[in-house]
């Protein structure tokens, strides 16, 4: 009689947890809109939501301090003039944060660091060059102040965003809709997945097509696709019967998957969240109640299904926290922030771990904030392996953050707007402190009054 060997994994026991009430941001109009965006977006800082609003789009940025019932008037960043489909903060700039909108525009917003006192309505930099409306953002990950957005007009433009100028414009590659857009580790090559069912790993630069998969799914609901390591690729789509797969794919040869599995029967599109540092890929559907997670190896069957992360209520999207913040002497993981109909809940991935040591094997060198190049030497052709960070201490900034700057020659409202910014920023601060002891003195009044009135 054969016994079945179970793989080892550190990663097989993972299992993830919702925080507390009081740790949820309660009360968001999460946007209803109906679009295969994460609507959400998340760093050490701060957590933006795009949110229902009238006559406009607007999303808001909260400290993740800032937890608990968020006021209705609580100040938005309201400056397109439809409807925001995607927002994704900056990884050297945990102060920036770019978002793109059914007004055909993408905007770029300087976040103070307290959060927004007064409604933002005008951007450090507006990117226009799309004609129809934009939908996928995504900051390259190396080289400072590069930003990739697609439209709906079938477009990729490559953008530098100081000079506020598209640099490279792909507009005769793809025939139908872009599904996902995304870079590899280096951002020397770009991924997109299509409505005409091809896969295209792209020379972003050259805007010529590498090497393309046709039909790497055989339904026709849309495909995502991510580049997880060794440079293979993971896709998510449908079979002709419309069952949910997850396949990985070997850019060297993309005649046959190395694996494609069938998951469920459900319609959601799932969206893939991958960790280079631990391989472990997170499969988020829109309107599922669960997250799927995978181990990704060398060894065959090269996807192996780990668990499954299951609640009462659906998600409307799904933000996933970068490495340098999550806290880890307590084993986390990943931290993903699950968008319900009226609130924000974080959900943490932990290691049952004894000891509160750290835990070198859970978290080798990772990604940080420090850009390895500037946006003109990344054009010029240079490439730039990202910058890594120990997290053995917890992840501490030891240089300030990439300032961000615009060039005088762009228009005049554009550098106004920034140099406001600025001198906001100082009086935001100063405003703060003054609010801080006001409240103090609040405290002790009604301590004072409190006491009086028991005597």
């Amino acid at each position: 009689m054969s016994r079945k060997v179970v793989r080892t994994s550190k990663f097989r026991h993972v299992f993830g947890q919702a925080v507390k009430a009081d740790q949820c941001y309660d009360d968001i109009r999460i946007s209803q809109m109906t679009w295969d965006s994460n609507f959400c977006s998340v760093n050490p800082k701060f957590v933006a939501m795009i949110v229902d609003a009238s006559g406009g789009g607007a999303f808001i940025v909260l400290p993740l301090s800032k937890t608990g019932r968020i006021d209705m008037s609580l100040p938005t960043v309201c400056g397109h003039t439809g409807p925001v489909l995607d927002i994704e903060f900056c990884p050297h700039n945990d102060n920036i944060i770019a978002s793109c909108s059914e007004d055909c525009s993408v905007m770029i917003w300087e976040i103070p660091d307290g959060g927004l006192i007064s409604p933002l309505k005008d951007p450090v930099v507006k990117l226009d060059g799309h004609s129809k409306r934009v939908g996928i953002l995504s900051w390259h990950p190396t080289a400072h102040n590069v930003l990739m957005s697609a439209g709906c007009d079938n477009v990729v433009i490559l953008w530098n965003v100081v000079h506020g100028e598209a640099v490279v414009r792909i507009d005769s590659m793809h025939t139908d809709l872009i599904y996902s857009a995304c870079w590899n580790r280096n951002g020397s090559q770009i991924l997109t997945s299509c409505k005409d069912k091809k896969l295209r790993v792209i020379d972003p630069r050259k805007g010529s097509v590498i090497c393309e998969k046709d039909k790497p799914h055989e339904g026709s609901r849309p495909v995502r696709a991510v580049f997880v390591s060794d440079g293979k690729i993971l896709t998510t789509g449908f079979s002709r019967m419309s069952e949910r797969q997850v396949a990985l794919w070997d850019p060297n040869n993309f005649s046959e998957p190395l694996t494609l599995q069938e998951l469920d029967t459900s319609s959601g599109v799932l969206l893939p969240f991958f960790d280079p540092d631990t391989g472990v890929v997170y499969l988020c559907g829109k309107g599922d109640s669960s997250i799927r997670y995978f181990e990704v190896t060398d060894e065959a069957p090269y996807v192996h299904y780990l668990s499954m992360y299951s609640s009462k209520e659906s998600q409307k999207g799904m933000g996933y926290m970068p490495k340098r913040g999550l806290e880890v002497n307590k084993c986390e993981i990943a931290r993903f922030y699950k968008l319900h109909e009226r609130k924000c809940e974080p959900i943490v991935m932990t290691v049952p771990r004894k000891s509160d040591l750290f835990q070198e094997d859970l978290y080798p060198d990772t990604i940080g904030p420090e850009p390895s190049l500037e946006a003109d030497d990344w054009f010029a052709g240079k490439n730039g392996e990202p910058i890594l960070i120990s997290l053995k201490d917890g992840f501490v900034a030891t240089t300030k953050n990439k300032e961000f700057k615009v060039i005088k020659s762009l228009m005049a409202t554009t550098s106004s707007s920034s140099s406001n910014r600025q001198s906001d920023s100082v009086d935001v601060q100063a405003l703060q402190n003054e609010v801080k002891e006001l409240r103090e003195m609040v405290e002790q009044l009604t301590k004072r009054v409190s006491d009086l009135e028991s005597n």
